[in-house]
């Protein structure tokens, strides 16, 4: 534990405590406002998040400097964890089948209630997928020959495709798009040839573009009533259906119209006194937009993709497989969750209720993250202690 200290990556924790607290405090600001007018205390969101947060950092720490890599490199763990991750997520689809609309938040039946907290199994299963992905992957390092890729990768590829679909079903698009991400990426640096992902990228890339474009041309019926169709077409037409689903997108051009370069000040927001919806959510960065202004966003920004960078870099100059392989995965993540709320929030990309990773609201989402942090640091720790020693063998 004392070896792990010492050999901390502080290009990786420094970033990501940094955006923990900023997280608190932000949800706290966007959130207050509404609190208060419906009648509860302005700080109930922002004590939740500063609660998921302690605990976040606790299993964060346990995991960089208590456990040994070798846990996550076990089968039974792998299998336990991944089998885990699988029947929360089938448990889903069975309570969508019982309940039906009144299991779902925002058209989606996502979370499983245990008053306490309430556990998203999708944010677990982006974990799995990953250590599934690396532990396979790792184990048959070498072996993606000409010829014998597809029989190689069919295992992970089917087993990642039955995760998507029942993702599919809850129905989370984002969610199914972010479980996708990782599987290309990981594929593409373990060994699969570059031409092929890339074909493999485009492929999924120009048919989902075609699906869209159908469907937005089609304009089916009996999707019209479908929260995510809703989302989709105020997306395209945001102004002309802000009273049917655009306003989410239209109040976060205001914020950021609002904040210009420098803000209005923190806890100044207008547009999250009701205007915009779910503010603390994945509007979040509206709302900071607004608040700490354009420089302020993009600093924050900034700092998650020195956090990613500083991620990739475990990665590269990792030895093992394993290790570079979970770096890369716990990158994508990241990247895609980023990617996908940023984009919603500049109305570039459609809505699909991708939070910002460690500033939204939630506790699934910012324990797993964290864990993921924890095992990166782990690893990077281990990787400066070899080297070391490699260095004293030398002399």
């Amino acid at each position: 534990m004392r070896q792990k200290f010492q050999h901390l990556d502080y290009k990786i924790l420094v970033p990501y405590l940094l955006l923990v607290v900023f997280g608190i405090i932000m949800v706290y600001s966007a959130s207050s406002d509404i609190l208060l007018v419906n009648g509860f205390k302005p700080a109930t969101y922002g004590i939740k998040q500063a609660i998921y947060a302690v605990f976040a950092v606790f299993l964060f720490a346990a995991v960089t400097f208590l456990l040994r890599l070798e846990i996550f490199k076990n089968t039974k763990f792998v299998a336990w964890f991944l089998g885990i991750s699988m029947m929360l997520l089938l448990y889903l689809i069975i309570l969508k089948i019982f309940k039906g609309s009144d299991a779902a938040v925002n058209g989606a039946v996502g979370w499983i209630d245990l008053k306490v907290i309430k556990i998203q199994p999708l944010e677990i299963a982006k974990l799995a997928l990953v250590l599934y992905l690396a532990y396979y992957l790792d184990r048959h390092d070498g072996s993606f020959n000409q010829g014998y890729i597809i029989q190689n990768l069919s295992r992970p590829a089917i087993l990642a495709g039955v995760m998507m679909f029942l993702v599919v079903l809850e129905p989370d698009l984002g969610g199914t798009a972010i479980l996708a991400m990782i599987v290309i990426v990981m594929f593409s640096v373990s060994g699969v040839p570059a031409k092929k992902a890339v074909l493999c990228l485009l492929a999924i890339a120009i048919g989902v573009f075609f699906l869209v474009f159908l469907i937005i041309k089609w304009n089916p019926k009996f999707l019209q009533d479908s929260y995510q169709y809703r989302r989709l077409m105020s997306f395209m037409h945001p102004f002309e259906l802000e009273q049917k689903g655009g306003a989410q997108l239209v109040n976060s051009y205001y914020a950021i119209h609002n904040g210009g370069l420098f803000g209005v000040g923190l806890g100044n927001s207008m547009q999250k006194r009701g205007y915009l919806p779910e503010p603390y959510t994945d509007f979040i960065l509206a709302v900071a937009a607004e608040e700490i202004g354009v420089i302020g966003a993009l600093a924050v920004l900034a700092l998650l993709f020195y956090l990613m960078w500083s991620i990739m870099d475990v990665g590269i100059h990792a030895e093992s497989q394993f290790d570079a392989l979970v770096c890369f995965g716990v990158t994508t993540i990241i990247f895609t969750e980023t990617l996908f709320n940023v984009g919603a929030v500049l109305g570039l990309l459609p809505i699909t209720g991708v939070t910002l990773p460690f500033i939204s609201y939630g506790g699934s989402s910012l324990i797993v993250l964290s864990t993921s942090i924890g095992l990166v640091l782990n690893i990077a720790a281990n990787e400066r202690i070899r080297k070391e020693e490699e260095a004293i063998n030398e002399h």
